[in-house]
């Protein structure tokens, strides 16, 4: 007969001495420690960090006002690192280092922001719904294969479209909005069905149904016993994604629809730089284009060997 300690210990997810726990904990240091033998998830490591640091405190890199432009140093070439203008000035005279210093912050705000929410929507319809089936599960089901059907680029081209008149306010950080709420409607699917499927796998496990026995209710079960152990699989989305939105917001603004002037970003830069790629002003277009493959780069490789990491067949 199992004694209460015993009961105990199941019901708190884990079995007697804590072995569950322990493994759960040695998954993720033996994650960490294989994360941190790869050179390429170091130098990745370190470049996503620069450019969250770029983005956080961009006084750190530049005391120029990405606004100030003067029409009379248009188009002015690089002069280096001891030069007024570092990386030079765009057709308007604005210094390109100062906007893109300050173009990395409405870049990354927009990511986590996107893929922060989503993966809240994404948790919490796939562990209610894999939790309980039934008429839940199917209206979640049918309603997250109607936007899966629904391309993305499409949907964000003709919502930002449609509400592009409407006003948020000013600052640069205003101008994220519309295209936050787009890519976040369209962005909870994927976290939705790997929880729902890690949950549907976890709930039938030994010290869920012993918690269940011993009178813990369906929000305890879910939440606190299920969901940290079905959240594995998604955590290896989550720097993918962040490289996903970069590259989309990079996409809207290229087209006009995403963050808009006056506000900064990389992909307007990118987007008033490539009609001078070829009229002797290349660096227009490389400096943004080289800081927005650098940052999506490094958030995929990050997400790759996470994946590698996790997987239990690779380990």
């Amino acid at each position: 007969m199992t004694d209460p300690t015993t009961s105990a210990a199941i019901a708190a997810g884990t079995e007697p001495g804590g072995r569950v726990d322990q493994a759960a904990r040695s998954l993720w240091s033996d994650v960490f420690r294989r994360m941190r033998r790869r050179p390429d998830v170091i130098i990745a490591t370190l470049i996503s960090l620069f450019f969250v640091i770029v983005a956080v405190f961009p006084s750190l890199f530049t005391a120029t006002d990405p606004q100030r432009c003067d029409i009379s140093e248009s188009r002015l070439p690089p002069q280096g690192l001891g030069g007024e203008h570092p990386f030079g000035t765009n057709l308007h005279g604005c210094d390109v280092l100062a906007q893109l210093v300050h173009g990395a912050r409405p870049s990354l705000v927009l990511a986590f922001t996107v893929v922060g929410i989503s993966l809240i929507i994404g948790l919490v319809l796939g562990t209610v719904s894999g939790y309980y089936l039934g008429w839940v599960d199917a209206v979640t089901s049918r309603v997250l294969e109607i936007f899966l059907v629904i391309p993305l680029l499409l949907a964000a081209l003709l919502l930002l479209s449609l509400f592009r008149n409407v006003d948020f306010g000013g600052g640069q950080l205003s101008s994220i909005v519309q295209p936050a709420i787009v890519l976040i409607l369209f962005s909870w699917m994927g976290y939705t069905r790997y929880v729902r499927a890690s949950v549907l796998e976890a709930k039938n496990l030994d010290y869920v149904a012993a918690a269940r026995s011993l009178g813990a209710s369906d929000l305890r079960l879910m939440f606190s016993h299920i969901l940290p152990n079905a959240i594995g699989p998604v955590t290896a989305l989550v720097p993918t994604s962040i490289a996903g939105v970069i590259a989309t917001e990079a996409v809207l603004a290229f087209l006009g629809i995403g963050v808009r002037p006056p506000a900064v970003s990389w992909g307007i830069m990118i987007s008033d730089g490539a009609e001078w790629f070829t009229g002797g002003f290349p660096h227009l277009l490389l400096f943004p284009l080289g800081c927005l493959l650098a940052t999506i780069l490094s958030f995929v490789v990050i997400g790759d060997n996470l994946r590698d990491a996790l997987d239990p067949k690779l380990r």
